[in-house]
C-alpha cells in the first residue's frame, strides 16, 4: 500500500520540489521517516499520528515508512506534516490518490489537527506555478501570502479535516484575498515626521539626496546631536514600493518566516536596525545547515540602519563590503550555498570618538591618542569608499534647540524627492545620462574641476565614481540636465568628515 504526495523544501530563496512517499508494510506498528530530515522534521512522526487520530481518522497499526525524496536534499522545518498525514491516509484508502497529484501540500499540524502557518508560502506558490500544478493546499494563515502569485489555485485549510474534505470533492470556503496592488494602495506611512527636527540643515539635505539616488549615508556627530532622529525619518521621504519591489521584499520575509496573518505582503520599505552586538550570521545571513537571510537581506529594497557603526565587530563591517557593492550576498554552508538579495541603502551613525567629546562644545574629548586612532581605524578605507554621503551632525545649543524653526514636513520633502526621480526618468528618455552615468557624461570644464579636486583629496577610482553619482542626484533635485561645477563641489563636501581626514 503506497501513496505519493507533492511538497516543497525551502532552501535559500527557492522552494525545491519534494516527493513525500509513504509505504505501509508488515511487522509491528512503527513510523520511520527517511530522506535526510532535520531533527525538527523527524518530530513530525508524533505530531502527524496525534493529528490524524484527533481528526477522527483511523491510524494504521502497521509499519509505516515515509521517504522525503530526493534523499540528498536536506529537509528542514515542519512544513511536511500535512503531506505526511495525507500520504498515510491515502495509503490506507481514506483519501483519493488521484486528487493528490494535482496539488502541492505544506503545513504544520498541531496535535488536535489544526494547521499552523509555515515559512516559505510565497516561494512554494511560485514553485507550484512553475511545476504546472493546479495549485497548493496550505494553512489558512498562509493563503493570502500565497495568493500574491497569480494563475494558481490557493486552498487555505484551518484543520486537517478540511484538507481531507477538499480532497474528497468538497469546495473550500470562499475568502476575500486582496491583490498585491490593493495591498500597496492601502499602505500609509505612520512613522516620525521630519518636522520634529530642529536645525541640522546639512543632515536634512543629505537625507534628501540619499532618497533621490539611493545613496549610502554616514552620520557623524556627538551623542544626542540627532543622528538617530534623522535616520529614523529617512523612510518617510523614500518613494513607495513598486509591486515588483514589494514582491521581492515579501519573498525574503516569507523565507525568514516573518510574515503574519495580518501582513501577507511587505507594503512599506523595510527599516532594519540590528544591535551592534549582532553576529555576522545575523546581519549577513547564515545558519548551521541551511542558510537563512540576515538583516541586510531583510532590508532588501529598504534601509539598513547601523547605529554606533565602529562598535560592530570588524568581521561584520568587512562582510558588508561586497553586498553593498553587488546588491546580493552569497552564503555558503555545508548543507547548501544560496544567494540572498541585498539591495539596500545603508544608513550608519557614529560618534567622532569613543567618548563622544570631539565636536561637542559642551564637553572635552577624553580619548588618549592611541585610543582615538584605534576607534577610528575600525572603519576601513574600502568600507568608507562604499558610503556616498559623509555628514557631520553638529550638536545644537539650548538656544538653537528652542528657537530654531521646525524643518519641512516629511510630505513636502517626499514630494521633492518624487519630482526629482520623475525628472531623472524624463532625462533618460530624452537621452541625457545614457548609456552610462559617469565621467563621460561631464562637460570638459566640469571634468577638469573634478580632476583638480580629487587629486588634492587623493580620492580612489571608486570614490570618484560615487562623487559623480551624488552630483547627478543633486542635479536631478535642481532639475538640471547637466552636472555643473556647483553640483560636483557639493558632492565632494559630503566626502569630507573626520573619518576622511584621519
Amino acid at each position: 500500500m503506497f501513496a505519493r504526495v507533492s511538497s516543497v523544501a525551502v532552501v535559500g530563496m527557492e522552494a525545491r520540489p519534494v516527493q513525500v512517499e509513504v509505504d505501509l508494510g508488515g511487522g509491528l506498528p512503527d513510523f520511520h521517516l527517511v530522506g535526510l530530515p532535520s531533527a525538527g522534521t523527524k518530530e513530525a512522526r508524533r505530531r502527524v499520528r496525534s493529528a490524524v487520530i484527533n481528526s477522527e481518522q483511523e491510524w494504521p497499526q502497521r509499519s509505516i515508512t515515509a521517504n522525503l525524496a530526493p534523499a540528498d536534499l536536506r529537509k528542514d522545518g515542519s512544513m511536511f506534516d500535512l503531506p505526511l498525514a495525507l500520504g498515510v491516509l491515502a495509503a490506507t484508502g481514506k483519501v483519493a490518490k488521484d486528487r493528490l497529484s494535482d496539488y502541492l501540500f505544506l503545513g504544520e499540524l498541531a496535535l488536535d489537527g489544526c494547521l499552523r502557518p509555515v515559512r516559505g508560502a510565497l516561494p512554494a506558490a511560485l514553485a507550484a506555478k512553475e511545476s504546472a500544478s493546479k495549485g497548493l493546499v496550505l494553512p489558512l494563515e498562509n493563503a493570502s501570502e500565497a495568493a500574491l502569485v497569480p494563475g494558481i489555485e490557493v486552498v487555505g485549510a484551518g484543520h486537517l479535516a478540511e484538507a481531507i474534505s477538499f480532497l474528497g470533492g468538497q469546495s473550500p470556503p470562499a475568502t476575500d484575498r486582496p491583490s498585491a496592488a490593493e495591498l500597496l494602495a492601502s499602505a500609509r506611512y505612520r512613522g516620525p515626521d521630519l518636522s520634529d527636527v530642529r536645525g541640522q540643515a546639512l543632515g536634512l539635505r543629505a537625507l534628501e539626496i540619499s532618497a533621490v539616488g539611493g545613496h549610502n549615508i554616514l552620520l557623524v556627530g556627538p551623542p544626542g546631536s540627532g543622528k538617530t532622529m534623522l535616520a529614523e525619518r529617512l523612510p518617510g521621504i523614500l518613494p513607495p514600493l513598486t509591486e515588483a519591489e514589494a514582491i521581492e521584499a515579501t519573498h525574503v520575509w516569507s523565507v525568514a518566516g516573518l510574515l503574519g496573518p495580518n501582513q501577507p505582503m511587505v507594503v512599506e520599505r523595510p527599516f532594519r536596525a540590528p544591535h551592534h552586538h549582532a553576529s555576522a550570521a545575523a546581519i549577513i545571513g547564515g545558519g548551521s545547515s541551511v542558510p537563512r537571510p540576515g538583516e541586510i537581506s531583510l532590508a532588501h529594497n529598504g534601509l539598513l540602519f547601523l547605529d554606533e557603526l565602529p562598535l560592530y565587530p570588524r568581521t561584520v563591517l568587512e562582510a558588508l563590503r561586497e553586498p553593498l557593492e553587488q546588491g546580493y550576498v552569497t552564503v555558503a554552508r555545508q548543507g547548501a550555498t544560496v544567494r540572498f538579495p541585498a539591495n539596500v541603502c545603508l544608513v550608519a551613525a557614529a560618534n567622532p570618538c569613543l567618548c563622544g567629546g570631539v565636536g561637542d562644545p559642551r564637553r572635552i574629548c577624553q580619548c588618549p591618542p592611541g585610543r582615538l586612532e584605534s576607534y577610528r581605524s575600525k572603519l576601513s578605507g574600502p568600507l568608507l569608499d562604499r558610503i556616498d554621503l559623509h555628514v557631520e551632525v553638529a550638536s545644537l545649543t539650548e538656544r538653537e534647540l528652542f528657537e530654531m524653526e521646525p524643518s519641512h514636513s516629511t510630505a513636502m520633502v517626499r514630494e521633492r524627492v518624487l519630482q526629482a526621480r520623475a525628472f531623472r526618468e524624463e532625462r533618460k528618455l530624452e537621452g541625457y545620462g545614457q548609456p552610462l552615468e559617469g565621467l563621460a557624461e561631464l562637460k570638459p570644464g566640469v571634468r577638469r574641476f573634478l580632476q583638480r579636486t580629487v587629486s588634492v583629496d587623493r580620492t580612489s577610482a571608486r570614490g570618484v565614481s560615487r562623487v559623480v553619482k551624488v552630483a547627478r542626484s543633486i542635479a536631478d533635485l535642481a532639475k538640471s540636465c547637466e552636472v555643473e561645477e556647483l553640483h560636483i563641489a557639493e558632492a565632494i563636501q559630503f566626502q569630507r568628515t573626520v573619518w576622511r581626514r584621519t
